[in-house]
């Protein structure tokens, strides 16, 4: 029992001893450059160039499911033209884990706040969100956007309501 005790505690030591790997680092500067660039709309082609040509991406509204690269530019285009000044500041920048072994695998998660104006409106916003970025050959495969956009629409729409009403 106590060598198979002292198997466990050796192994479980090595594991925690390797720390992330060395592509965490760099795939944390792509994925807070595309944010970056998401927020300044200043060159949409630096964007896509960020991505696999293989991505697969999970949109943040309700029903959605995954798109590709393409429907991926559409998907940013449209955010950026109904928004303005848009800044992401993230609480943290956290490592992903292969599901299967809990292990670091040089995804990228991060926790923040966006916050902008609604170009249309006027109406300056701020929100809570969640995003994934998962890695091949040094670009986004995957990932995901996880946030109350329905709430942000919703509360954008009642403010272009009011104005139509009045």
């Amino acid at each position: 029992m106590k060598k198979l005790l002292s198997v466990f505690v050796v192994a479980l030591c090595i594991s925690c001893s390797q720390g992330l790997p060395p592509e965490f680092a760099k795939n944390t500067v792509t994925a807070k450059k595309m944010l970056e660039l998401q927020a300044s709309e200043a060159d949409f082609q630096a964007q896509l160039d960020l991505l696999h040509e293989d991505v697969k991406w999970q949109p943040v509204f309700f029903g959605s499911t995954e798109i590709g690269k393409e429907e991926f530019g559409q998907y940013l285009k449209e955010w950026q033209d109904q928004m303005e000044d848009v800044v992401y500041t993230a609480d943290n920048w956290l490592p992903g884990v292969l599901a299967e072994t809990g292990i670091a695998d040089g995804s990228v998660r991060s926790y923040g706040t966006w916050s902008g104006m609604h170009t249309a409106t006027g109406k300056k916003w701020e929100m809570k969100a969640y995003h994934t970025w998962d890695f091949k050959d040094g670009l986004i495969v995957s990932g995901g956007d996880y946030f109350d956009a329905s709430g942000l629409v919703n509360y954008l729409q009642e403010e272009v309501q009011e104005e139509v009403t009045e």
